[in-house]
Formats: structure tokens, C-alpha cells, sequence
């Protein structure tokens, strides 16, 4: 670590809060040691130079063995707590399946226990990933609140909570003491962002570096990332162009060097790639490219680093790129 980083977070604000992890029956177990293992390592990540942990984390619900959605079972679960000593983050773990069941005798214990909370921001606030929204819709926790849910959720959401405005396509929203974020992975990119409030910026970056994130998303970042686009679809050729350039995005690629994974001529990979993906081979390396662009400008590049860093040939190529596909401003002020 250097000594640039260790001044930056050692001037981080010291504010303990304490995270109860709520476990029903059959919860994620990615939408809890996800969040989970950032939040450790901010605390290893202070302790090392000096300061107190700011997490303290524990797991509860209203029983004390929680079965979880890989079959393992969870022991030691701590009953749901009557009062809350310091500040305090409520985080509501997903479910699997296609609705979500709360009917029944464990989470009916636990909406009548959400429902008695006065959240406030700074005190007591609730964080939601994945379907946990659902569940804190059913405790009318998200009335006239903006709130989103795991994307195959979303209709499940509002008719849980009629007056919350449910916002698609985004990785996390946050609307006062409610954090609610799209589902498993993201719950990450949430607890990152709440890290980076009460850590600082440069604790942030450091929990992310030691997790080996290289791309963390904020709450305008869509849930379905350009990495994922264009992909619904069976054709094995065209999967496996789009794979070798996600893998290796800064790779010299031109259509000959595509259509040689394909094994198939330049001129029938466009045709595939307009068939099955709907965008030319050439457009959708640029836009994997251009992704990667934002997301170093975000993090301080300058442009030209960013040009470098995501396979443009110079900073003149990207600010073309920029522009061709419509983003606003301009790639210097991305990271402003």
C-alpha cells in the first residue's frame, strides 16, 4: 500500500455501524458473503493502519438455524434484535424461484418485525439485494420510495408495492435510508459504494483491489452491461467471437482475425452477426471497448490512458467512438 493511499485513508471518518444480515430459510448465500467479505476486508483494511474496524457484522433471523439456497445450513443465527444500539444497516438477502414465498412462519416473523422499523438515514437504514426488495415491499417499507429488484422481479416488485416506483435496468438505487440493489453480484457493487461513504474513496478502492474487482459499478450503471448484450442468441460461431473479445478486448482486432474463430469468411461472419446478435462485429467490439473506456475514466485515467487501457489506438479513436454511439459530454469530463 502506498503512502499516498495509507495518508488518504487514514483521514477516512471512524464511524461504526452495525450489519444484520437478515437470513430467512433458502437465502442467496452469494447475496450475503458477497457483501459480506467487502465489508471484512474494509475492517482488515482500517485495523492495518490503525483504526477502528467500522463494520461489525452479524447474521440474524427469526430462526436459529437457516437453511441456505446451496443446502448447507446456517447455525448460530442470532434472534431478530428488539433495539439498536449504534447505526445500523438492515441487509435483506434474495431467494430463489420465480416468486417469492412469504406466507410462510419465518417470513411472516420477519415482515412483522420490518415493519415496526423507523428507518432514517444515518441511524437506521436498509439495504436490499436482490429479491430481498420484494420481501421489504411486503413490509410496505418501499411505499413512495424508488427502488429496483433482480430484472426477472421487477413486475413481482410493483405489485408487491403498488406505490414505490420501481426502476429497471440499473445495478443499485438509493432513495434516502433505502439502498436497494438488482441481484447476487450487485449486492457488491452496493456494500462498495456504502464503504466508500463511510471509509473514504481510497478504502473503497483498496477492498476492491484485494477482491480483485476490476470494474465497479455505480447506480446509473445498467444492470445488463454491453458484456452481455447482444447475446441472446444460440448461434455457437457468433458466441464464440463475442467470447475471445470480452476475454481479450485490447487484442488487435480486425474481421479477418474474428472471422477466423468462427471459421467462416469476413463476409459471412457480418451476415451472421447482423442475423443472430443484430449488430455488425466491428460495432460491438467498440462498444465492449468503449465500456471499458468509461469505466477507467470513472476510476482517473486520463483519456489517453483510457484509450490505451481498453484497446483504442488513440485517445482520437475513442472521443470517435464517444460520439458515434451517442454518449453525452465528453470522454475528459466521464470522470468528473
Amino acid at each position: 500500500m502506498d503512502t499516498q493511499l495509507s495518508a488518504a485513508l487514514r483521514a477516512a471518518p471512524e464511524l461504526r455501524w452495525e450489519v444484520l444480515f437478515v437470513l430467512l430459510p433458502d437465502s442467496l448465500v452469494l447475496d450475503w458473503a458477497g457483501p459480506a467479505e467487502a465489508l471484512r476486508v474494509a475492517n482488515q483494511t482500517m485495523s492495518e493502519l490503525g483504526s477502528a474496524e467500522p463494520f461489525r457484522l452479524r447474521y440474524v433471523g427469526p430462526v436459529g438455524e437457516a437453511s441456505s439456497s446451496v443446502g448447507v445450513t446456517l447455525a448460530g443465527v442470532e434472534p431478530l434484535p428488539k433495539v439498536f444500539e449504534r447505526p445500523t444497516w438492515i441487509v435483506l438477502l434474495g431467494q430463489p424461484g420465480k416468486r417469492i414465498d412469504v406466507h410462510n412462519s419465518a417470513t411472516q416473523a420477519c415482515l412483522r418485525w420490518l415493519e415496526k422499523l423507523r428507518l432514517q438515514r444515518g441511524v437506521l437504514e436498509l439495504l436490499t439485494v436482490c429479491t430481498g426488495a420484494v420481501i421489504a415491499a411486503h413490509a410496505g417499507l418501499l411505499h413512495g420510495r424508488r427502488a429496483t429488484t433482480h430484472h426477472q422481479h421487477l413486475d413481482e416488485l410493483q405489485s408487491a408495492a403498488p406505490g414505490c416506483h420501481v426502476v429497471g435496468n440499473r445495478v443499485f438505487v438509493e432513495d434516502g435510508p433505502i439502498f436497494s440493489s438488482a441481484g447476487v453480484t450487485t449486492g457488491v457493487d452496493l456494500v462498495l459504494q456504502r464503504i466508500s461513504e463511510v471509509c473514504g474513496a481510497a478504502a473503497a478502492a483498496e477492498v476492491a483491489h484485494t477482491l480483485v474487482l476490476p470494474m465497479r459499478r455505480g447506480p446509473q450503471d445498467p444492470q445488463l452491461s454491453p458484456f452481455l448484450a447482444h447475446r441472446n442468441h444460440l448461434h455457437p460461431a457468433v458466441h464464440r467471437v463475442q467470447d475471445a473479445i470480452s476475454h481479450t478486448p485490447t487484442h488487435g482486432w480486425d474481421l479477418a482475425a474474428m472471422a477466423s474463430i468462427a471459421h467462416t469468411s469476413p463476409r459471412h461472419l457480418n451476415r451472421l452477426f447482423a442475423e443472430h446478435a443484430c449488430v455488425a462485429p466491428l460495432t460491438y467490439l467498440r462498444q465492449i471497448r468503449l465500456t471499458l473506456a468509461q469505466h477507467a475514466l470513472r476510476s482517473g485515467s486520463t483519456v489517453t490512458q483510457a484509450a490505451e487501457m481498453a484497446g483504442f489506438s488513440s485517445d482520437t479513436q475513442l472521443r470517435r467512438a464517444w460520439h458515434q454511439f451517442g454518449l453525452r459530454g465528453t470522454p475528459s469530463g466521464a470522470g468528473e
